[in-house]
């Protein structure tokens, strides 16, 4: 019996280096096998991300020209406009100059003519007919007008009659006409340079939404996780909408 068990024991210690080096090479396939797995999931995994960050440099690419165009077409409109306000201004200033002048003209001819009736009054009351004839013919053509369809009207014994042709519907004075008619061109010209302005201020907006763009699309290219990319260039998209949509809508010089 202890002869048998030594017998026993010496094959099992012959035969446990094989079974061991067998165990060794399987865990090593084992090993080896596991390896090239994970380097081919991270090869795949590279190449899909290249391939995405191809994709997604090409559509900023895209969108950085677009901006680009948009950015100056919207510079140069609130150029055009800003001109436009300063010229509008300009004519409404040159206008409302020319309807005042034309206002103190006008004013200085009626009030001619309302003192050369008072003198022709006066004189018509002492009996100076002469003298009341010439003060007649220093009244202007309007204001002559006016005087007859107000003597015919016998204000000298008619209560009814206006108290003088100043107030007859035939007076008319064109240099306060036209002053009136200046001024109230000048007044419409004034509000077009206001509303030049307000376009010009628009397109200023326009142009600072268009430049967040381009700060959003440099700022995307730093990062590498895609979900935050891809929200950035979202956000850029919609401001790209919303300016380039602004613009179609916006007049034009």
């Amino acid at each position: 019996m202890a002869g048998r068990s030594r017998s026993v024991q010496v094959s099992r210690h012959a035969g446990s280096p094989g079974l061991a080096l067998k165990h060794n090479r399987s865990t090593v396939h084992e090993d080896l096998n596991v390896e090239i797995a994970e380097s081919l999931a991270e090869a795949r995994s590279a190449r899909e991300r290249a391939r995405w960050e191809e994709r997604i440099e090409i559509v900023e690419a895209f969108l950085l020209a677009i901006v680009a165009v948009a950015t100056a077409w919207s510079g140069y409109q609130a150029a055009q406009w800003d001109g436009r306000q300063a010229e509008l201004y300009a004519q409404a200033s040159t206008t409302h100059t020319r309807a005042n002048r034309a206002f103190t003209l006008g004013g200085q001819q009626k009030l001619l003519d309302v003192s050369t009736f008072n003198t022709w009054i006066e004189a018509r009351s002492e009996g100076k007919r002469e003298l009341a004839s010439l003060y007649e013919r220093r009244f202007s053509p309007e204001f002559k007008t006016a005087f007859d369809a107000w003597i015919a009207l016998d204000p000298l014994s008619n209560p009814d009659a206006p108290p003088g042709p100043g107030f007859m519907p035939e007076y008319v004075n064109p240099l306060l006409e036209r002053g009136a008619a200046l001024d109230h061109r000048g007044d419409r010209i004034f509000e077009a340079g206001t509303s030049a302005r307000h376009q010009a201020d628009e397109y200023i907006r326009t142009t600072v939404v268009l430049a967040t763009v381009l700060f959003l699309l440099a700022l995307s290219q730093r990062f590498r996780i895609r979900q935050v990319r891809l929200g950035v260039v979202a956000v850029a998209i919609g401001l790209i909408a919303f300016g380039l949509i602004s613009i179609a809508t916006f007049p034009r010089i």
